[in-house]
């Protein structure tokens, strides 16, 4: 009997911690949020306000207030729901497909602007475009369906602890939950492909006709750190949610701070070194040169704001397309 109730308490002391862990992890993403927002606020308020009202800027503006957004919730869903007598059999389960899609939609955003620019990249293919795309609905219809499948049990799984004396919902992952990101991480290895297949020919056509590095050349490599950090970020999640890592489940609050701020510094850098390297032609439209081609003086096919996803001239002029 003494056994039954020491290995009773053993897991509930593991499953109290794997609830506190999560409160105290949020405020730490929240933290890593803003202060890069206000580091970065300087060079928005300079390089995006001016700008006319365009899709650029809107994707700009959405992913970086979005993640404002998405951190706040975090904390305060994660601390209102550690309050005793809130938590409950129907708001736990309710809660935990709410916190995914919200979580997803960062996602979701960040990888349209990222096929924007791997199809501006391939100079506008429409047989790139055409495969992402059906890539990027199978990745959504994925989720959803994982989704669905994990909040049907989820009700049942946490049958057993939600009336312990818990700071919140129990933090239980069980079932094919570590499958959620599956799809999305697999997606983003495709993006990832693309990128350094783009960024490997671009490199060697550069070395061969010694080429100096171009903002052509800082989109392909900004686009390589991208889809790389966010690749091991959804890789990472995954085995964090299966226990590989050892490292208990901390919340989505890192995860969101990350995405956002990888995608916000990507989008600000480019448009600097666009404002920097701008030339114009004769008709006084910004153009920007190839590293695969130094002769190549045409704009990029579908204009600089495509290519850039925040390159409109700093002057409040949009870019023809």
């Amino acid at each position: 009997m003494s056994n039954a109730t020491t290995s009773t308490d053993s897991a509930f002391a593991e499953l109290f911690e794997a609830n506190i862990i999560p409160l105290r992890v949020c405020l730490v993403g929240l933290t890593w949020g803003l202060h890069d927002y206000f580091v970065t606020l300087e060079d928005e308020i300079r390089y995006i306000w001016p700008q006319k009202f365009n899709v650029a800027k809107f994707f700009f503006l959405w992913i970086r207030y979005y993640t404002v957004t998405l951190l706040l919730f975090d904390v305060v869903q994660i601390h209102v729901f550690a309050i005793p007598g809130v938590a409950s059999d129907d708001v736990c389960v309710a809660l935990d497909p709410i916190t995914r899609v919200a979580s997803v939609i960062s996602l979701w955003s960040v990888e349209i602007i990222m096929q924007l620019r791997v199809y501006a990249l391939f100079k506008c293919s429409k047989r790139v475009a055409v495969f992402n795309g059906i890539l990027f609905l199978g990745s959504i219809a994925g989720f959803l369906w994982i989704l669905y499948h994990n909040t049907q049990r989820r009700g049942a799984i946490i049958a057993d602890a939600i009336h312990l004396p818990l700071p919140g919902c129990p933090s239980i992952h069980t079932g094919i939950e570590w499958a959620q990101w599956v799809p999305a991480t697999a997606y983003e290895c495709v993006l990832f492909g693309f990128a350094l297949y783009k960024t490997l020919r671009s490199t060697t056509e550069r070395i061969r006709n010694g080429v100096h590095v171009s903002l052509y050349s800082l989109l392909l490599r900004d686009n390589l750190f991208y889809f790389f950090g966010i690749a091991c970020l959804l890789v990472f999640n995954n085995l964090m949610v299966v226990g590989l890592t050892h490292i208990p489940w901390f919340s989505y609050s890192p995860f969101h701070a990350a995405v956002g701020i990888l995608t916000t510094r990507m989008m600000l850098n480019i448009r600097k070194a666009a404002a920097k390297r701008e030339v114009f032609c004769s008709e006084g439209v910004p153009k920007m040169r190839d590293s695969n081609d130094s002769q190549d003086t045409s704009p990029t096919p579908l204009g600089p704001w495509l290519v850039n996803i925040a390159s409109s001239r700093s002057d409040g002029t949009d870019s023809e397309t």
